[in-house]
């Protein structure tokens, strides 16, 4: 696979295909819920939960890279609740009057790790070793528009390689993407979070928990103009209950007051 930059109009489209998947059969009874791909175990079965406390309501889950989402949204697309996984989209989103900044709340943290193939024979002991030549190419979201890649970024300039490491960059669409690529031995690292890693311990393996320059925090907020606001703002108070709380533990995800 050759370094390459994953352009965002393509992310834009495959995540608006994605939405008009989700969207094109709603009914009156069904939230929309836009969620980042890192949310994807969590926020099912968060949803099957609501659902069960909720018997007339179906929830319509949509996953893709935070920033996508909102851009889509923003464009018109339908929803509801929109979840991101750093406060960067999250504060764009309040910016584009996309989501009511009254509703907004943080629900969950996680961490940065950098994981490789489980059956690696290098593994880097600190993000200096991405410069050495056992590693040829390094997977993570583009920060322009995956939260994860915004992380990554952060930390690699942090630790002084970003400019060494970039230039081995093979940039995914959205967290999942980058794990995809690690568990396939398609790049011999890649940047996720702690809980994408946990759904394939016997693919991946964590090589280091990597500091960030900001906490992963996750923000939740109720999508402007929707159409099922009481709902919407009824999920989000399952969400920060302790059954959705217990839920998003269940996953790997601490809560949002425990973020460094």
């Amino acid at each position: 696979m050759r370094n390459s930059h994953r352009p965002l109009r393509r992310a834009l489209l495959i995540a608006g295909a994605a939405m008009l998947a989700v969207c094109s059969n709603a009914r009156a009874d069904e939230l929309i819920v836009s969620a980042a791909a890192s949310l994807t175990n969590a926020f099912k079965a968060i949803g099957e939960a609501y659902e069960q406390q909720h018997p007339g309501t179906k929830v319509l889950l949509n996953f893709g890279a935070s920033d996508v989402l909102m851009r889509q949204i923003a464009k018109g697309a339908p929803a509801d609740v929109f979840a991101s996984a750093d406060q960067k989209a999250m504060d764009k989103a309040v910016e584009e009057k996309v989501v009511d900044p009254a509703t907004r709340r943080d629900f969950a943290a996680n961490a940065l790790v950098l994981i490789v193939p489980a059956d690696s024979r290098f593994t880097p002991a600190t993000l200096k070793d991405l410069t050495s030549a056992d590693i040829r190419r390094v997977a993570y979201g583009d920060p322009a528009s995956v939260p994860i890649g915004r992380y990554a970024q952060g930390a690699l300039q942090a630790a002084g390689v970003w400019d060494a490491v970039s230039a081995k960059s093979v940039l995914a669409s959205n967290v999942r993407q980058s794990l995809d690529y690690v568990s396939r031995g398609e790049v011999d690292a890649g940047f996720v979070f702690a809980t994408d890693a946990a759904i394939m311990p016997d693919r991946v393996k964590v090589a280091l928990t990597v500091p960030t320059q900001t906490a992963v925090t996750y923000p939740i907020a109720l999508v402007e103009g929707s159409r099922h606001a009481s709902d919407a703002k009824a999920f989000i108070a399952y969400v920060l209950s302790a059954d959705g709380q217990a839920v998003l533990a269940k996953y790997g995800f601490k809560p949002a007051g425990a973020a460094h």
